[in-house]
């Protein structure tokens, strides 16, 4: 406990999920944590239960991928907290399940601009207080489905494997000010995960199956830590790198 203590941490897309789940686990480590999105009552109740743990905690309505909203998200946590120290960028929208012949403009748009848009906005907006701090860690969410390149997922898995692109070049050139930028992939029963699986039972046999421990993982007690890893010290000498975190599912 208290591996994160005098940290101040954003989570994009924190309300529920794996952003959630992360944000529990970060808040029980002692970090000061603030959680963006766009449904404010969510916003709301996920800080509650933060704040239940012991920690302080705030949210920051905004949409993913809008410049202005990375940019207003970390000024009102360095305003709030004195700082920042850890940036996850989890938020993301996409259709799962669309064909690639049946991919139009807006759902490219949609997916690209909610997870690459918004990581590189928020990584430039959260640079320059965390070279003030000295150093910080980013933690980029990315997928199988971008390193496998699941049927229905062009969008998303271009926009994943476009994440870990970016984590590499910017862990190059962002190491000399301490700064490391690391990519996990996790495969969690989030609400929208379940709800995807939930119609597609097919699919969630399928998937189930390639995991080689024969479950999907629980968004705080299998994800977190190794969010909590990558954010802390345990993890000072790594960075550039994809940990899969699903189970067995994607071995490389």
């Amino acid at each position: 406990m208290g591996r994160l203590s005098g940290k101040v941490a954003i989570i994009t897309g924190g309300g529920q999920g794996v952003g959630l789940g992360v944000a529990r686990t970060f808040a029980r480590e002692g970090a000061k944590v603030v959680i963006t999105g766009r449904n404010a009552d969510k916003l709301e109740g996920a800080v509650a239960e933060l704040k239940a743990l012991g920690t302080e905690a705030a949210y920051v309505v905004g949409t993913n991928g809008v410049r202005a909203d990375a940019d207003n998200a970390v000024a009102e946590t360095v305003k709030q907290f004195g700082g920042l120290d850890i940036l996850v960028n989890n938020a993301q929208t996409s259709a799962p399940g669309t064909m690639f012949e049946d991919v139009d403009d807006a759902t490219i748009a949609l997916t690209i601009e909610s997870g690459l848009y918004g990581t590189i906005h928020h990584m430039q907006a959260a640079l320059p207080h965390m070279k003030k701090r000295g150093g910080g860690s980013i933690i980029n969410v990315g997928s199988r489905e971008g390193i496998f390149g699941g049927v229905g997922f062009a969008p998303y898995a271009a926009t994943k494997e476009a994440i870990r692109g970016l984590t590499r070049t910017t862990a190059r050139e962002l190491g000399k000010h301490k700064i490391r930028v690391n990519v996990f992939c996790p495969a969690a029963l989030s609400p929208i995960a379940k709800t995807y699986l939930d119609s597609h039972p097919a699919e969630a046999e399928m998937y189930r199956k390639e995991i080689s421990l024969g479950y999907f993982g629980d968004c705080e007690d299998d994800i977190g830590p190794v969010a909590l890893f990558l954010a802390s010290d345990d993890s000072r000498y790594v960075t550039g790198q994809t940990i899969n975190v699903d189970g067995g599912q994607m071995m490389l």
